[in-house]
């Protein structure tokens, strides 16, 4: 999923089809928000999250994952290429819960702190 959603940044595509892939129900629809935001604020996200989410529950259909998701090296651009900011991002305390369709995993709630909050 953060896969999908750094290459829609990168442009600000609410509508790329990718974000289909990995996410579903609540999480896509904060997805596709997040980049219409990105795109009526004339601004695109280069960069990657770093991650290193851990299991909190499961079962055979649904898994939930808590991470400290790292948006440091993941920086917001003006579309004509300079910074937004130069404030970098920081720390997210991530919730996420993913559930099976066949053999596929989806992301289908996500919910992320502060920058700072873990």
């Amino acid at each position: 999923m953060w896969s999908d959603l750094e290459e829609a940044g990168v442009t600000a595509d609410a509508d790329s089809p990718v974000l289909g892939d990995h996410a579903t129900g609540a999480a896509l629809r904060l997805l596709k928000y997040g980049l219409s935001k990105d795109r009526r604020d004339h601004v695109v996200v280069k960069g990657t999250v770093i991650l290193a989410p851990r299991v909190v529950s499961e079962n055979s259909i649904r898994v939930a994952v808590e991470d400290c998701t790292d948006s440091s090296h993941w920086l917001v651009y003006k579309s004509d290429g300079t910074l937004e900011d130069a404030v970098p991002g920081g720390h997210h305390d991530t919730e996420a819960t993913m559930r099976r369709f066949g053999r596929d995993w989806k992301v289908e709630d996500l919910a992320m702190g502060p920058v700072g909050s873990c």
